[in-house]
């Protein structure tokens, strides 16, 4: 974000967190028809038109497909993050961990309008202590589940390790 200022209050706060963690973020227009309303990846940024966005919380999500792949691969991204499932759940995992570090109420990430219909399942399956994706990202040393982070001396899940994989 080059200096760039948002409008609503909790797109501001998860555009300061991802600058914080490496994620470049900026204003822009995004006028062609894209995965989520108002966001568009652009080289491993992500693009905010205000205007078009619908919900602040889907940016969180973009930058959790950014965020859980390689970094030679982030810096190759360009308007798709892509179809891979498991690096879906882990984007799903990501953006969870990242509302409730920004002490945000998840429901902005897994609101009525996301997940085909399903973020209602999501939500109660997260809340409810079933975190798919964890194993990914476990797998990519970003989290650990509670065993792992016994064993470790650290924080279990949703705490992450790192936020960008290496």
């Amino acid at each position: 974000m080059t200096g760039a200022r948002f409008g609503d209050p909790i797109t501001g706060k998860i555009a300061a967190f991802l600058l914080d963690i490496g994620v470049e973020v900026r204003a822009g227009a995004v006028s062609a028809p894209t995965a989520l309303p108002g966001i568009r990846i652009e080289r491993a940024a992500i693009v905010i038109d205000e205007e078009r966005l619908r919900f602040p919380g889907d940016v969180l999500h973009e930058a959790g497909h950014l965020a859980v792949v390689p970094s030679a691969r982030r810096a190759a991204f360009h308007h798709d993050a892509g179809d891979d499932p498991a690096e879906e759940m882990m984007a799903i995992a990501w953006s969870y961990a990242a509302a409730l570090h920004l002490e945000l109420d998840p429901a902005i990430v897994f609101h009525r309008g996301g997940y085909r219909g399903g973020s209602a399942a999501i939500l109660d399956s997260f809340t409810g202590g079933h975190h798919f994706g964890l194993p990914m990202l476990q797998y990519a040393g970003m989290a650990h589940d509670a065993k792992r982070a016994a064993l470790e001396g650290t924080t279990p899940y949703p705490h992450m390790i790192r936020w960008l994989r290496p």
